[in-house]
């Protein structure tokens, strides 16, 4: 009896000593990406509640972590300082008080935050005294330090739940000097992503052998060439090209993507991108199996998640109530007074009240010859009536300079040639689109979904008489008459154009491929930036002025009016399922 009990009880230990062995680890990874200021679920800009935000991003954080505890990760993807006034308060105005952002991140114990462009384009100061008061890392692998060689930020955070040893790796798009003027990334340089990837991931498996690499990537899937140099949108080829992620987090191209892919070594990566202004969060659930304390299985599942149903997170809008209060007084500030309303809509057919009023600050503001600007909001209205700051988000979308650059006549009218190229459809019969729409839209990619190109980039000129010619091809569809005075408008002459520091800087490659002025060259072309964001001065400009009469200027037009007319009346209902 004695000998079976002692068998009975070696068995026992080696049970237990396998179950010891054998483990099962569950993780759940949440990523928020391109936030872009929206931390209530209110839009301080419309004045309307708001499905997104990170009270509602809170509210299903909350509820997962009451069963995953320490093994829910928190991972932000860039973008998440500047859109809403929210952010811009607290950016520019309240210098002082530690910045909202970072307050609400702690708050919901982010694991670790990632750079995106806009993030940049808040300035240095801005940008610092965020991450000095943020309690996890900012990464950014391939954000050099120019005096050192080295990167400006941690390149990667490894992070340990349960035994398993994860890693996050961040990156920015590189295409930041084809955006931004330097003096707001200045000792700095943007590197490429797959060669970063490369450096790095040999790196981290010599150093960490992590069990779980994760790409937390400020960039889209579909990769292009900005000023001929800067891949813009390279996550998809990291994910494929560089073996050794299991996930890679997308964002900055405002699209919602969840797939696997096959990299070159033949393991699955998944790839998942929550669009934008916390709307939708990626939700990724990990399953690995260890077995004496190394991974033997990994099961990666990934969702997209809406967070309107999770409620908002009465904790998080008691924890800060009184910024609320803050930004609402701050908005609501009369500026002044419109006479009539003002829409984007219009603005994709044709002169618009609303493009033609920022013409008019910008020609106003710098005593400049031509203004080019385009509708940087696909759907924003000001009202008639009084105006408030609330309104300029609305009027400006984007905390841009404004600039005053030398182009030669010739430079204008290459300029427009490729903004219309990238707008119109060239229409071969009455029947035809008048704009360039995709032949199937993006599902998810909201207001950037129809279009084939960024509307962004739409650029129309005041200051001078022209035409647009839309049965005709690629630089030949423009015809400039005059100047807006009647005056001669000459190839040869030299002129002085009012745009916003992201064009000025080779934005949407409208004065680089479509000029053709080599990048490298467009600061020498600057003769005029203002020190502070262009909105500041728009602001300040109505404020003086008191009631402005805003109205189309009408000084250019599609042709052949037979066929555009109807063409746009048409293109405006499958756009806005309205005529404008």
């Amino acid at each position: 009896m004695k000998r079976i009990g002692f068998i009975y009880g070696l068995l026992f230990c080696l049970v237990l000593s396998v179950a010891a062995q054998e483990k099962v680890v569950k993780l759940k990874i949440v990523e928020t990406s391109d936030v872009h200021g929206n931390y209530y679920p209110y839009n301080f800009i419309t004045r309307h509640e708001w499905k997104g935000s990170l009270a509602r991003i809170y509210s299903f954080v909350q509820k997962e972590r009451e069963q995953y505890k320490e093994n829910l990760i928190l991972l932000d993807n860039g973008d998440i300082l500047q859109g809403q006034p929210t952010a811009y308060y607290y950016n520019y105005i309240d210098t002082v008080s530690p910045h909202l952002c970072s307050e609400m991140m702690n708050f919901m114990k982010y694991d670790a935050g990632n750079m995106g462009n806009h993030d940049v384009e808040t300035g240095r100061a801005v940008v610092d005294r965020w991450i000095a008061t943020c309690d996890f890392p900012v990464l950014g692998a391939n954000i050099i330090d120019t005096s050192t060689g080295k990167p400006h930020l941690a390149p990667y955070k490894v992070l340990e739940c349960d035994g398993v040893k994860i890693m996050v790796l961040g990156m920015i798009t590189p295409a930041i000097p084809a955006w931004l003027s330097e003096n707001l990334w200045k000792g700095l340089r943007f590197d490429d992503m797959e060669e970063t990837a490369r450096k790095w991931m040999k790196i981290i498996r010599e150093k960490e052998n992590p069990d779980l690499v994760i790409g937390l990537f400020h960039a889209g899937q579909e990769a292009f060439k900005m000023s001929g140099k800067y891949n813009e949108n390279a996550s998809l080829n990291v994910a494929k090209n560089v073996p050794g992620f299991d996930i890679v987090l997308m964002g900055h191209d405002h699209a919602r993507e969840c797939k696997k892919v096959m990299n070159v070594a033949g393991d699955s990566v998944l790839i998942i991108d929550p669009a934008s202004n916390g709307i939708v969060l990626s939700n990724v659930d990990v399953t690995l199996k260890l077995k004496d304390g190394k991974v033997q299985s990994k099961d990666v599942k990934g969702e997209l998640t809406e967070t309107e149903a999770y409620g908002i997170s009465e904790d998080f809008m008691k924890r800060f109530a009184p910024q609320y209060e803050t930004v609402q007084k701050f908005v609501s500030k009369k500026i002044g007074t419109f006479t009539e309303s003002i829409s984007t809509h219009p603005a994709f057919f044709g002169p618009s009240a609303f493009i033609d009023l920022i013409h008019t600050l910008q020609l106003d503001i710098t005593g400049a010859d031509i203004s080019f600007a385009a509708p940087l909001s696909f759907d924003a209205e000001i009202k008639k009536g009084d105006v408030f700051v609330s309104d300029m988000f609305n009027l400006y979308k984007y905390e841009n300079m404004l600039y005053v650059m030398t182009l030669s006549g010739k430079e204008i009218k290459d300029f427009l040639e490729m903004s219309y190229y990238m707008w119109t459809n060239q229409m071969k019969s009455p029947e035809d689109h008048l704009l360039w729409f995709k032949k199937k839209p993006r599902e998810g990619a909201e207001d950037r979904a129809s279009f084939q190109n960024f509307s962004f980039n739409f650029d129309s000129a005041s200051g001078i008489i022209y035409t647009v010619d839309v049965t005709k091809p690629k630089g030949e569809k423009i015809t400039i008459t005059s100047m807006a005075d009647g005056s001669p408008f000459r190839m040869d002459k030299i002129y002085k154009v009012a745009l916003n520091s992201y064009r000025g800087n080779g934005g949407g490659e409208l004065l680089t491929k479509g000029s053709g002025i080599p990048q490298e060259d467009l600061k020498d072309r600057i003769i005029f930036s203002t020190d502070k964001d262009l909105r500041f001065y728009l602001m300040n400009y109505i404020e003086k002025k008191g009631t402005m009469n805003p109205k189309a200027l009408n000084q250019w037009k599609f042709v052949p009016e037979k066929w555009t007319v109807p063409a746009a009346q048409r293109d405006s209902v499958y756009l806005f399922r309205s005529v404008q």
